[in-house]
């Protein structure tokens, strides 16, 4: 029904549906028609139907989505609207802001709907044809990406347009990543490009390669993403798009994912930044079994140094957990500390003073998390 609304409008059974089946049919976000589709049919239905409570229907009638014209020369004549409803209706009409009225939009779940094959084009940006074309496997420092200059201003950035209106709350954004550079951006969605609401603010954070974005479902038509900072030189890049309803809820505080499982992998896009290792990301490969004198961890010098991890995007945290070397008898004393851009820092555990030995498990306030830096400051052997 959601997908063939119109149709299901026009057959000639809509008008034997029951009251009750109307309003759950029209009340749907994503049963996506004109808005003046639905009354014509609406009022259809009321005239075969004069014993049906007909207000209780005419409710989910989404009213300020009609046109000026449409209220005064289609639902007028109808007699089914109250003139004082009708007049609020076009003073919501003319006075709402585009993100305050309740839009209808398709609803196709857990399938990227930001594709040319969708009607999905790029409407500003450099590059156009890299964003959505579903690469996201061939490109280097010279080609396959879209970009934007970065400005002061920030009013800069790539626009893209939806074939169709859809409701959304997942977006997949792989940044460029075949440096240790990092980027800052936002995101923001609209209706008509004009009244732009933000579901996604990640300018104060540091990210890197994929990001998966999370926020509550809303009816899109355009996306705005805007770079704010490159941590090597004054260009956002892009290297793919997608956008999509999934019905896998994420937990959110303030915007951010509270992960439910460790996000500090190579399939999450961690990073070792700074450390010692043998074996390439024997911190992050999830092996904890097979490690010895020669390979398998990470270390930095006391008294010298850290170890840094890079989360390839800002989480809201509150525990994390480690395992320290433990083929003898040794201990450690450490400290742990947490930054979302690597100037600002905050310790979120003190072990210092204490013997460690072996599995570690932190616990903190929860926060905003998006590098970690591990401190040994005693080896106890």
């Amino acid at each position: 029904m959601d997908r063939h609304a119109v149709d299901i409008l026009n057959h000639e059974s809509f008008t034997s549906l029951s009251e009750f089946s109307v309003r759950e049919i029209i009340s749907r976000d994503s049963f996506c028609a004109e808005e003046v589709q639905i009354f014509r049919a609406v009022a259809s239905w009321a005239k075969g139907n004069p014993e049906a409570e007909v207000s209780q229907v005419l409710k989910e009638i989404r009213l300020s989505l009609l046109s000026i014209q449409d209220l005064l020369k289609v639902v007028r004549p109808t007699d089914l609207i109250p003139p004082d409803v009708l007049l609020d209706a076009i003073q919501s009409r003319t006075e709402s802001k585009d993100t305050e009225l309740r839009y209808r939009g398709y609803k196709i779940p857990e399938e990227n709907v930001a594709l040319p094959r969708h009607g999905a084009t790029v409407l500003v940006g450099e590059v156009k044809d890299a964003l959505l074309n579903g690469d996201n496997k061939n490109y280097d420092m010279e080609r396959g990406f879209s970009r934007h200059p970065i400005d002061e201003a920030g009013d800069k950035g790539i626009v893209v347009k939806l074939g169709m209106p859809c409701i959304l709350n997942r977006i997949n954004l792989l940044l460029w990543d075949r440096d240790q550079r990092a980027y800052s951006y936002y995101i923001e969605v609209s209706m008509d490009q004009k009244d732009w609401i933000r579901v996604v603010d990640h300018s104060k954070h540091h990210c890197r390669s994929w990001q998966y974005l999370y926020f509550p479902a809303r009816v899109v038509r355009y996306f705005r993403i805007v770079g704010t900072h490159n941590t090597v030189n004054k260009v956002f890049h892009v290297v793919t798009l997608e956008a999509l309803y999934t019905e896998q809820i994420q937990n959110l505080d303030l915007g951010l994912i509270i992960p439910q499982s460790n996000v500090a992998t190579l399939d999450h896009s961690a990073l070792v930044t700074e450390g010692v290792c043998r074996s390439r990301n024997a911190l992050l490969n999830g092996d904890t079994s097979n490690y010895d004198w020669d390979s398998g961890y990470t270390c930095h010098q006391l008294g010298s140094g850290a170890i840094v991890v890079q989360l390839g995007q800002p989480y809201a945290l509150d525990s994390m957990r480690l395992l320290l070397w433990d083929c003898d008898d040794r201990s450690y004393s450490y400290y742990i500390e947490v930054s979302t851009n690597q100037r600002e820092w905050e310790v979120v555990c003190d072990r210092t003073r204490e013997a460690c030995r072996s599995w570690q498990l932190v616990t903190f306030k929860r926060r905003p998390v998006v590098f970690v830096r591990y401190g040994l400051v005693k080896e106890n052997r």
